[in-house]
């Protein structure tokens, strides 16, 4: 699972990085309504709509991931009467993790929110005063979520300890029982 959600999480980043790109090079949108410029500005939208998306995505794996296992480390328990501990750390781990994964989410939302504010596209007046805001925003949201990305990196590697030391009592188990292991 590291694997995957650190390329998940990558593409993410990348993805909001791009769409910071887009973001700064339609500065002026505010004044110049060129075909060019509006065209962009829609890539921008997209992007971010896109961009949006990914981390929800990402952080949603993430939620699934420690729901499952969770789930996995409490039938093993059952089934082999293995230390409660276990359990207990594991749900630790996961209680640990799902409200990085809401709060991710919520950035992103955020950052799309100030950004649905400062589009002149939308036809409301005082766009551009919503401008610098979401700018700020976006870019705070931006290392707001690569952090949550790194607190559900390091819980997901604890967890996945956890899980070796289940697999590792299981064996045990197994083993004295006569069982395959």
């Amino acid at each position: 699972m590291t694997r995957i959600f650190v390329s998940l999480a990558w593409f993410a980043m990348v993805m909001m990085v791009a769409t910071a790109a887009i973001g700064l090079s339609i500065d002026k949108l505010h004044t110049d309504h060129s075909p060019e410029m509006l065209r962009w500005a829609t890539v921008h939208r997209l992007a971010g709509v896109a961009t949006a998306l990914a981390v929800v995505l990402v952080n949603s794996i993430v939620v699934t991931y420690f729901i499952g296992t969770s789930r996995w480390c409490r039938e093993a328990s059952e089934a082999y009467g293995l230390d409660p501990e276990l359990l207990v750390r594991a749900n630790r781990i996961k209680r640990r993790t799902f409200p990085w994964a809401v709060m991710g989410m919520l950035a992103v939302v955020g950052v799309i929110a100030l950004g649905a504010s400062a589009d002149p596209a939308t036809g409301l007046p005082n766009t551009a005063n919503w401008v610098i805001p979401h700018l700020i925003g976006a870019l705070a949201g931006m290392a707001f979520i690569g952090w949550c990305f790194f607190m559900e990196w390091n819980n997901i590697h604890a967890n996945q300890q956890m899980i070796a030391d289940v697999m590792h009592e299981v064996q045990q188990i197994r083993a004295e029982r006569g069982l395959e292991v």
